[in-house]
């Protein structure tokens, strides 16, 4: 089953975009699951390389280091990249800047998209 995970929120101050990318880390534990997760507006800043936070708190580069590990994709939205001053090479390893045509292309593919 493929899965499309689209995330809009910024990387810290949305519950939404943390609990995102905890699904993200359940889904690929399944055997069956292939999973696409596409960083748009301020969502991609959570797939920024050595993020620094308070002692305790979730560090979302970890994580979604930890979703290609596991055999996921981190892409990110390269107009939005541009529009935050980002490059790709600030990105965490293995993700990667993509485009709006890819993401059509994905969404057309998904048996399932979800969106945050």
């Amino acid at each position: 089953m493929h899965v499309l995970m689209v995330i809009n929120g910024s990387a810290y101050g949305l519950d939404s975009t943390f609990n995102a990318v905890r699904l993200a880390g359940a889904l690929l534990k399944r055997e069956e699951v292939e999973l696409d997760v596409f960083l748009m507006g301020d969502g991609v800043t959570a797939a920024v390389a050595g993020q620094s936070t308070p002692d305790g708190y979730y560090k979302l580069d970890r994580m979604l280091s930890s979703v290609l590990r596991q055999g996921g994709r981190v892409l990110c939205c390269g107009t939005c990249l541009d529009a935050r001053g980002l490059r790709e090479d600030l990105l965490v390893e293995g993700a990667r800047r993509s485009t709006m045509e890819e993401l059509t292309d994905l969404t057309l593919a998904a048996d399932k998209a979800l969106v945050f």
